[in-house]
C-alpha cells in the first residue's frame, strides 16, 4: 500500500548511520504519527528531506491504533504540498 506524509522531524542515525539520517518523523493526513526509517540510500540519509515536504511511502498494513506497520521511503513527492494532501 502507498500513502503520503507529512515530514515533521528526523532522528540521528546509529551504528553505520551515525553523523547522518535514521529515521523521518512523519504525520498522516489523520494526524497519527510515525517514523520511516528504511527505504533511504546514502546520498539521502546525508542530505534529508526537509520538514514541511510531502513523501510517499509503502507498508504493509494498519495496525490497530492506525500506524503503518514496516513504512518504507519512496520518494519526496515535489509535486504536492501537504494542503494538496489534505484535500
Amino acid at each position: 500500500m502507498l500513502l503520503e506524509a507529512l515530514v515533521i522531524g528526523n532522528k540521528p542515525g546509529k551504528g553505520n548511520f551515525t553523523g547522518v539520517l535514521g529515521a523521518l518523523k512523519c504525520q498522516l493526513p489523520n494526524g497519527k504519527r510515525f517514523d520511516v526509517g528504511s527505504g533511504f540510500n546514502m546520498a539521502q540519509r546525508q542530505k534529508p528531506p526537509k520538514r514541511g515536504s510531502v513523501i510517499t511511502f509503502k507498508f504493509q498494513e494498519l495496525s490497530n491504533s492506525g500506524i503503518p506497520r514496516f513504512p518504507v521511503f519512496l520518494r519526496i513527492r515535489t509535486d504536492l504540498t501537504w494542503n494538496d494532501v489534505l484535500e
